[in-house]
């Protein structure tokens, strides 16, 4: 393969990895022991998944042989894997067992307990049965690992799928994968132990020799494939039965490649540049080591520069809490490779947010979205109607997620904004739909800004679904004096950093227009002054405006500071039907606008005539629908003008 991303002649796929999939609960307390850990992420787990997705994100093209339970977090892998671009055609639902398990922490940089809880689960229920040889042909190599050769189903399947990759003239990936606990070797409490000698285990370890182009292990995995406790020893062992590449895991002082005759000691192998990382959990290093160095290996280059990529993969991994999500994309590990980063790597805020910004999940160029998370507007609208109460309210929100199913049926370019207090059972609704969903975390009308909620706002979105989008309204004029704007700075900045610590998305709504006079420059001033305080919104909501000098600076200030923004939406101000139609189509001709979020232009009248009886639920429905419709139709006719262009 060459280094511009073409995969193999006749491939649809670059790798497929076979064998563990399973969901890790990591503990968010670091430091203590286990038994005292309160709290746990829950993240994707399983070495050849983990593998899979890091792949993925480095951009070869990935899928995953294996099972996974008809439960909760069966769903949950698949979920994930799609949105990482991770195939599933080869992932069997097992409707008689669970998915599996695995319970993790870290307490020191040496000690990192873990429990699998993998009896009878489905991924170790995979047979050959199971096997399409069609998904093999797509793909030009194959994962196995260890430990889906320690129970002789697996073992079958392991070695069927292996035999089919090579005889499609592909090739076969050996992770030695040891863990003595799930070959019964370890008591189950020790799932971290990393050696214990068998020739039993050796022995079958060795029986896919025969099959393989590139066995990739640490030392000590070496050890039980060579079944030798001397590392060079194990080497030749290895060697005399197998001419694959061998590649040696060497923890901080990086790996070391064999491609032919085993020297006398490791300076005779092909190393590669190592990184000096200040290790905070070496868990998921080995998997993003895979990743990194198949990214070279199928491309076709050096074997320098595969062990270079691997090594720097594994070291940015070892910097994050948790596996699979903390593996790098190919521009994060351009950024890496070609920078001077410190020792604790975890507080680069620049590395992370390029983490954050080029692993985020799914695709929004185009998003149409209903804002109704008004509070304030609608405890108005009931006095001012005399007619009405909280759970009318709440009634009229859920009449408005169906409005917008009713017109998008399934379509991910629309979206809702809904608040928790009269919205919060359409947004449980909304959690069932593939719609964009944002929900309000200020206090309305509120300035310097206020957060609904815990006093710590971390707290209260620790209770939100990570598919929500917080949004924040701030009233932001750039001449504000000088506390009134260090206060509001200081909540935004409170707001973003618990938005990162609990993997939500964020959209900062800006409004100056009710602070001062506004000119072509204004909105672009509030954003360098948001960016000069390292806060980088995913998504900005703005004021329409019918000028292009306004939307180039806007952009132009954007553009300065995050290139990866989301983009921007537009918000309406109540404005009439006509004067948005005027705003759309100023702002469509620029890149990072990517529709809009309006509310009472909307619903306001509808709401209206609902509350006083002039509308019934369906009347109300078609009505939403059909004013969402125009705004839509309006945008999108826009938007293909300015593709068109």
């Amino acid at each position: 393969m060459g280094e511009d991303g073409a995969s193999e002649a006749g491939y649809g796929l670059d790798l497929v990895t076979l064998g563990r999939a399973a969901i890790d609960l990591y503990g968010e307390q670091v430091g203590g022991r286990l038994e005292d850990m309160a709290s746990f992420a829950k993240y994707i787990g399983g070495s050849p998944t983990n593998t899979a997705v890091g792949a993925s994100r480095l951009g070869l093209r990935t899928g995953l042989l294996t099972r996974v339970g008809d439960d909760h977090f069966g769903r949950f892998l698949l979920e994930e894997l799609a949105r990482e671009g991770v195939s599933t055609e080869g992932v069997r639902i097992d409707p008689e067992r669970l998915t599996a398990l695995a319970v993790l922490g870290i307490r020191d940089p040496d000690t990192f307990p873990l429990i699998f809880y993998r009896e009878n689960c489905a991924d170790m229920a995979l047979a050959a049965e199971d096997i399409d040889p069609a998904f093999l042909d797509r793909a030009g190599a194959l994962l196995i690992n260890g430990t889906h050769l320690s129970q002789p189903g697996v073992f079958a399947a392991s070695v069927k799928a292996a035999e089919l990759m090579k005889a499609g003239g592909g090739r076969v990936v050996f992770d030695i994968d040891y863990r003595p606990v799930l070959w019964g070797l370890a008591g189950k409490a020790n799932g971290e132990d990393r050696f214990v000698a068998s020739a039993k285990v050796t022995a079958e370890l060795r029986r896919v020799l025969p099959l393989c182009d590139l066995i990739v292990g640490t030392e000590e995995e070496m050890h039980i494939l060579g079944g030798e406790t001397d590392t060079m020893a194990a080497l030749r062992a290895i060697r005399a039965e197998t001419g694959a590449l061998l590649v040696c895991k060497r923890g901080a002082e990086g790996c070391v490649a064999f491609p032919d005759a085993i020297p006398q000691d490791f300076e005779g192998g092909v190393v590669g540049r190592g990184f000096p990382i200040e290790v905070f959990n070496v868990l998921g290093a080995g998997d993003a080591f895979m990743a990194g160095f198949l990214r070279g290996w199928l491309r076709g280059m050096p074997l320098e520069k595969c062990c270079e990529l691997a090594n720097a993969c594994g070291a940015l991994v070892v910097s994050r809490h948790g596996c699979a999500p903390a593996m790098a994309s190919w521009e994060e590990l351009q950024a890496f490779l070609a920078g001077d980063w410190p020792s604790r790597l975890r507080e680069s805020a620049a590395l992370e947010q390029l983490h954050w910004s080029t692993n985020r999940r799914g695709d929004h160029a185009d998003l149409t979205v209903l804002a109704i998370d008004h509070r304030s507007q609608f405890d108005d609208l009931i006095a001012d109607l005399g007619t009405g109460d909280a759970d009318r309210i709440a009634r009229f929100k859920n009449l408005a997620l169906h409005a917008v199913h009713r017109l998008a049926r399934g379509d991910a370019r629309y979206g809702v904004l809904l608040d928790g207090r009269f919205g919060a059972r359409a947004l449980e609704a909304a959690a069932e739909l593939p719609y964009w969903i944002g929900r309000p975390i200020e206090v309305p009308g509120s300035r310097p800004i206020a957060f609904e909620g815990s006093p710590d706002v971390a707290v209260t979105l620790r209770e939100w679904p990570t598919g929500q989008v917080v949004k924040c309204l701030v009233f932001y004029h750039p001449d504000d004096d000088a506390e009134m704007m260090a206060r509001q700075d200081r909540q935004i900045l409170r707001l973003f950093d618990a938005c990162r610590a609990t993997r939500h998305e964020f959209l900062l709504e800006v409004i100056a227009s009710k602070h001062g006079p506004v000119d072509s420059g204004t909105i672009a001033r509030v954003i360098d002054r948001i960016y000069g305080l390292g806060v980088y919104p995913d998504w900005w909501k703005l004021e329409p405006a019918s000028d292009a000098p306004t939307w180039a600076a806007i952009e132009a200030a954007i553009l300065r500071h995050d290139p990866l923004c989301r983009g921007i939406v537009l918000l309406g101000l109540s404005a009439p039907v006509d004067e948005l139609l005027a705003a759309i189509a100023a702002a469509a001709p620029f890149r990072l606008v990517k529709g809009f979020a309006v509310g009472r232009t909307i619903f306001h009248d509808v709401a209206t005539r609902w509350l006083v009886g002039e509308l019934d639920d369906d009347g109300a429905i078609g009505a939403l629908s059909e004013n969402l419709r125009v705004l839509a139709d309006a945008w999108r006719a826009a938007r293909k003008e300015r593709i068109a262009a």
